[in-house]
């Protein structure tokens, strides 16, 4: 019987896939949260060599603490019922959290270090513990213990980096995160209890996917808010209206290429296979590099259409080709998962942009951003001429197929 106290958490197989409106608000504070970081981003403009640098880690690293609390959020929905006033209570106080850092994002590196890292542990070693307690005497809740021991074990080092001096902060909450992040991929493991395999996880795979594509779709707005916002508060020029209509162009660009086949079906992808929670974890890592993607290369719109002719400078490379270049590598490892092939339209795309790389160095940000464009045009047409007259392909991951005679869920 104790195995049943506390099930009434789990997610029951009649649960609806859809994300809730409870969800759909909570991803309301990391719209300002990838507002915040597209900003950080873009005060890196006329930096060069080892500011640059140091700056774009500074921000990816508050980038990637959003990233793994937003992730572990949507894990949780996806296994326990969000319709449950506990999970309701997490959500609500994630997204509290959340909104905190975001609000220290800015200056999260000086005078605000120690609200957005007070705020980050919270949810990380708290959010746990009161999951932990909810089960009560249920198998399951030996997950959410192991995911509250290895967050005390960062803690220190997120402390000491908050407490201490600028110089320290970047190094010690790098060191920090990469525990975290190392956690989740070695499955927590403790002495004696051993390690929670995520791969192995029971989840609703519908419900995750939904989750992935509405945070991509949130990324691609607010790369769309940016358009909007830098040009309207620019003087109107032809050369200003002409690099906002490539910018939304390249948006539109991104969109298609990601929901065209492998995109759409990564829903019907996470219902086939054996082992949901091991393809789950595999498009979790991929859509990181999606979002990010597409948050950098909003860096460039906002830059294009800034100075549309301006000089190049390094900067602008790293976001107006790099954000593309990086955008591909995630799709491409979607293809792979969902379809256990490699696109040749997104290599041709990739090698494009590298071998026009040395070129558009000496470009000016409007021409760099305008061969973009046409790059991502051509890889969408070679995708539609491929599937062109064919029968919808099926999803095919070799990710997650393993025997169901090992596909149990082992938290117990």
């Amino acid at each position: 019987m104790a195995a049943g106290r506390g099930a009434e958490l789990l997610r029951p197989p009649t649960s609806s896939g859809r994300a809730t409106f409870l969800e759909l608000f909570f991803d309301l504070a990391f719209v300002v949260a990838l507002t915040r970081v597209s900003q950080s981003f873009a005060d890196l403009g006329d930096d060069t060599g080892w500011a640059l640098a140091t700056g774009f880690g500074r921000t990816l690293l508050l980038f990637l603490a959003l990233w793994l609390i937003w992730s572990h959020t949507a894990w949780i929905t996806s296994r326990y019922e969000p319709e449950q006033p506990i999970i309701q209570a997490v959500v609500v106080g994630t997204m509290f959290a959340g909104l905190i850092m975001a609000v220290a994002l800015p200056r999260a590196m000086q005078e605000r270090a120690l609200p957005f890292a007070i705020a980050y542990l919270t949810v990380m070693v708290l959010r746990p513990l009161v999951i932990a307690v909810a089960l009560r005497g249920h198998p399951r809740r030996l997950v959410p213990i192991r995911l509250a021991v290895w967050a005390l074990a960062s803690t220190p080092l997120w402390l000491a980096g908050a407490f201490g001096p600028d110089r320290v902060r970047l190094p010690l909450w790098a060191a920090a995160l990469g525990v975290d992040y190392l956690a989740w991929a070695l499955g927590w493991p403790l002495p004696r209890l051993g390690a929670s395999q995520v791969g192995r996880w029971r989840i609703a795979g519908t419900h995750l996917a939904d989750r992935y594509q509405q945070m991509f779709l949130i990324a691609l707005g607010e790369s769309i808010l940016v358009i909007g916002v830098v040009f309207s508060g620019r003087d109107y020029s032809d050369l200003r209206a002409a690099a906002f209509a490539v910018a939304f162009a390249t948006s539109a660009l991104l969109w298609r290429i990601y929901f065209h086949r492998a995109g759409l079906l990564l829903t019907d992808a996470l219902e086939r296979v054996v082992l949901p929670g091991r393809l789950g974890a595999a498009s979790e890592r991929t859509h990181l590099l999606i979002v990010l993607s597409v948050l950098v290369t909003s860096v460039g719109y906002e830059l294009v259409i800034d100075d549309p002719f301006g000089e190049p400078r390094p900067s602008w490379l790293l976001f107006v080709v790099g954000g593309p270049m990086l955008f591909l590598v995630g799709r491409m490892r979607l293809e792979y998962e969902i379809f256990g092939r490699r696109s040749r339209s997104h290599l041709i795309g990739l090698a494009a942009l590298l071998l026009s790389t040395p070129a558009s160095a000496l470009w000016a940000p409007m021409v760099g951003l305008s061969v973009v464009a046409g790059v991502l045009a051509v890889v969408a047409l070679l995708d539609g001429l491929r599937n062109r007259g064919r029968p919808l392909d099926g999803p095919a991951s070799p990710v997650g197929r393993e025997e169901a005679s090992g596909a149990g869920d082992v938290e117990a």
